[in-house]
């Protein structure tokens, strides 16, 4: 009997495809490794306090916007397997920081430092679009994502019994014993860098990677290209002033983390950041565009913004909305009792469901890659996905109605009553969720056919603008009620799928048998 060929070791791209996936799922569970502990740290340390985890976990998803574009540039000038091998090195040096930090300074730094290991994702995408052909790169591109996703979920449900049980209880280290976890943490960090560059190969073959002569900005094809490249972006810089704003409204010891001055500078830098990309866009582009690019060298800048946007659409919104489902369902149904007349909404209760939401990525991501292969159409099913998101999260804005405002807060309670009520909502969650992580995965299967040598580039902008949608939308959920947050996600689904609509182009020879 023949194997299934996931499971096929003889065939090297298959060990490629899994020895990829575990680097992205050791450096996603490097990168959530804060959270789990934070109750933790908070009962082991006297001076925590709740607003200096606030501010770190602001501070976790600060560089990865900037690291996923740079990272993108370097993957494509010196491939992905040293890349991938030096990023999670490096990281486990703020990593083992972090875990022995002592004063807030040294977490922040480290943990600002560490946010960079969110780069990890856009690298396996470029390793893996180099050894699967075009008619089956999406359930591929979709396996790696959806699984190497896992590692946020493993962090969570490991750390905690690890830190506590295992190094404070087994192995007698006490209160101390959530420090040991982080560094263990970093160690496996450490360890599976060094072990990953010799595991794979860039190139099936023996082929050995030839990259682009400098980590510069995106080359693009058209005058009006340009301009859509330089517009969007600004995004980038601007969700990284939101950040700054942000933190410059969290109050530690009476005082703001970034006030006066400092924020002004920070607010400077950035521009001057943005002002300095579009000098050298401008300096990389300016020549090509004037001696005019030949045609088969030519590739259609509108698709990558579209895909900008349905990534921001997409996994911003799951990064979001995990962030805040736990605490929705435990609100909207606090009231809602057993017929023994025991209350059933527990935050252990909700925060298995709000698990849910990303626990079917390990089949939701690669199904949309799977049908992005077989449905022949690669745009159609972008757009299938972006109106069942749009859908799915009206469905979750139907859970709970507007209740009594008490003290200034609109309350939202269930939509209707009975337990029967919170299972639909649960059900609700999964179909959404599907169709969320569905569609990551359906974007990720364009993403390599639109330009080969830019894979890295433009893999690193789709990913940024992940984050970039986190940000926007965790900033509108802080100002808006739980209802007008669906509402508004929806909203911004729509939107991606108008703009794919006009903007996505179908892929060449989207289905070949060559390797892209």
């Amino acid at each position: 009997m023949k194997k299934p060929e996931l499971i096929d070791f003889d065939q090297e791209p298959i060990r490629v495809l899994h020895f990829t996936w575990i680097a992205f799922f050791v450096t996603f569970y490097v990168w959530f490794n804060m959270a789990p502990l934070a109750t933790t740290m908070l009962a082991n340390m006297d001076w925590l306090t709740r607003e200096h985890l606030a501010v770190l976990a602001i501070c976790n998803v600060a560089l990865t916007i900037p690291a996923r574009i740079v990272v993108g540039a370097l993957i494509d000038k010196y491939g992905p397997r040293i890349v991938f091998s030096i990023l999670m090195i490096a990281m486990s040096v703020p990593a083992f920081f972090f875990a022995f930090g002592n004063t807030f300074t040294q977490l922040l730094i480290s943990r600002l430092v560490l946010g960079s290991i969110g780069a990890g994702f856009v690298i396996g995408i470029r390793m893996v679009a180099q050894w699967f052909p075009k008619k089956t790169i999406g359930r591929a591109e979709g396996f790696y994502a959806g699984w190497g996703n896992f590692g946020s979920a493993w962090a969570a449900m490991t750390l905690p019994w690890v830190g506590i049980t295992f190094f404070g209880e087994t192995l007698g280290l006490g209160s101390d014993g959530w420090r040991y976890a982080l560094a263990f943490n970093g160690l496996v960090s450490l360890g599976y860098g060094i072990a990953y560059p010799f595991l794979v190969r860039d190139l099936p073959g023996g082929e050995k990677f030839k990259g682009t002569p400098k980590a510069d900005p995106m080359t693009v094809t058209s005058w009006g290209d340009l301009v859509q490249y330089l517009v969007w972006s600004f995004p980038l810089v601007g969700a990284m002033m939101i950040l700054t704003w942000r933190l410059s409204n969290v109050v530690i010891s009476g005082e703001p983390v970034i006030s006066g001055m400092a924020l002004y500078v920070v607010y400077g830098v950035l521009t001057l950041l943005y002002v300095g990309h579009v000098v050298r866009t401008l300096q990389v582009n300016l020549p090509v565009l004037r001696a005019g690019v030949p045609e088969e060298d030519k590739y259609h800048w509108g698709s990558v913004a579209a895909l900008n946007s349905t990534y921001f659409a997409n996994f911003g919104a799951e990064l979001a909305v995990v962030s805040m489902l736990p605490m929705f369902f435990e609100r909207v149904f606090s009231q809602l009792q057993s017929a023994e007349g025991n209350y059933i909404m527990t935050a252990t209760l909700a925060g298995i469901i709000a698990a849910s939401f990303a626990f079917v990525n390990l089949v939701a991501r690669p199904l949309g890659g799977l049908l992005s292969d077989t449905m022949k159409n690669r745009k159609r099913t972008m757009l299938m996905y972006m109106g069942g998101i749009a859908l799915g999260f009206l469905g979750m804005a139907s859970i709970g109605k507007y209740g009594a405002v008490i003290d200034g807060e609109q309350m939202i309670v269930p939509m209707f009553d009975g337990v029967w009520w919170l299972v639909v909502s649960v059900g609700l969650t999964i179909l959404c969720s599907m169709f969320v992580q569905g569609a990551e995965g359906a974007t990720f299967a364009v993403i390599p056919m639109i330009k080969k040598d830019m894979t890295g580039q433009i893999a690193g902008m789709a990913g940024a603008y992940g984050n970039v949608g986190a940000v926007v939308y965790l900033v509108i959920y802080s100002l808006v009620d739980a209802k007008t947050f669906f509402f508004v996600i929806a909203g911004g689904a729509a939107l991606s799928f108008l703009y794919c609509a006009f903007a996505l182009e179908e892929p060449k020879d989207a289905f070949g048998e060559e390797l892209i």
